[in-house]
């Protein structure tokens, strides 16, 4: 007597799903990677106590040729502790030189300015573009 079955179950593995599994933890790891930078240097950022701007007691424009304008006058930087030293001592609790350079200014052109707003006692910001190419 023969009791075997003839029609045995072949045993399978369903990989469908192992490719969307898959999938997903290559995500998760492409993802995790970039975020987990360790020569990344955490820079604290300043806060405000309110949402006033400083109001900017002279405004200087430096041109990538090295020219300084104050008020749509051109100055060399020897006149320039001069010219803004009236404008400085009106308001000299607050006073704020604000320097407007391109880029391609050299830097110690920009640096100049910041010594003459030093040199008078006032603070010296740097205005930026928000639009980035």
């Amino acid at each position: 007597m023969n009791l075997r079955r003839r029609l045995k179950g072949h045993q399978e593995l369903h990989a469908g799903a192992l490719n969307d599994i898959l999938f997903i933890l290559l995500f998760f790891f492409l993802i995790v990677s970039t975020l987990a930078n360790p020569n990344v240097i955490r820079l604290s950022q300043p806060k405000a106590k309110s949402d006033t701007k400083a109001k900017q007691t002279v405004i200087v424009n430096i041109k990538p040729t090295g020219e300084y304008i104050i008020n749509g006058k051109q100055i060399s930087i020897e006149e320039m502790t001069a010219f803004i030293q009236p404008y400085v001592q009106k308001d000299s609790t607050q006073a704020t030189i604000a320097i407007n350079a391109d880029k391609t200014v050299p830097l110690e052109n920009v640096v100049a300015v910041m010594r003459v707003a030093r040199d008078l006692g006032a603070r010296s910001t740097l205005l930026v573009d928000t639009k980035v190419k």
